[in-house]
């Protein structure tokens, strides 16, 4: 998978961009990215996936590349385990819409909010 030309982190409107050799750019929310971390812990080792709430407005405090074939995003919420290869990226950006749509069924489902609970 070709590497992206140009990764951009737009914190105000806490997105990021990635614009890929065939000019294919990919503006992904940081909440989407949030829950769909490709870390174990949000993937669930290997079982079902973790509904992750109380993401609506994380930010992403670094973005550090993982050799030749990735980034490490560092969330403020102190989650850093994922690992987004190219790849990875792009198949976020392609799917997005499925993806979110079935996230925001599965809040529904479980009485769950995008708002972060305060205890």
């Amino acid at each position: 998978m070709d590497a992206p030309t140009d990764i951009t982190l737009h914190q105000k409107s806490r997105v990021l961009e990635v614009v890929y050799p065939d000019g294919v750019t990919y503006r992904l929310p940081l909440e989407y990215l949030r829950v769909f971390s490709p870390s174990a812990e949000v993937r669930g080792h290997g079982g079902p996936m973790e509904l992750v709430t109380g993401k609506k407005d994380v930010s992403v405090t670094a973005v550090e590349p993982v050799g030749n074939y990735a980034v490490q995003l560092h969330f403020d919420d102190g989650h850093n385990t994922g690992i987004y290869s190219w790849s990875a990226l792009r198949e976020f950006g392609a799917d997005y819409e499925t993806n979110w749509a079935d996230y925001l069924a599965r809040l529904d489902k479980a009485g769950a909010s995008r708002d972060k609970l305060w205890h």
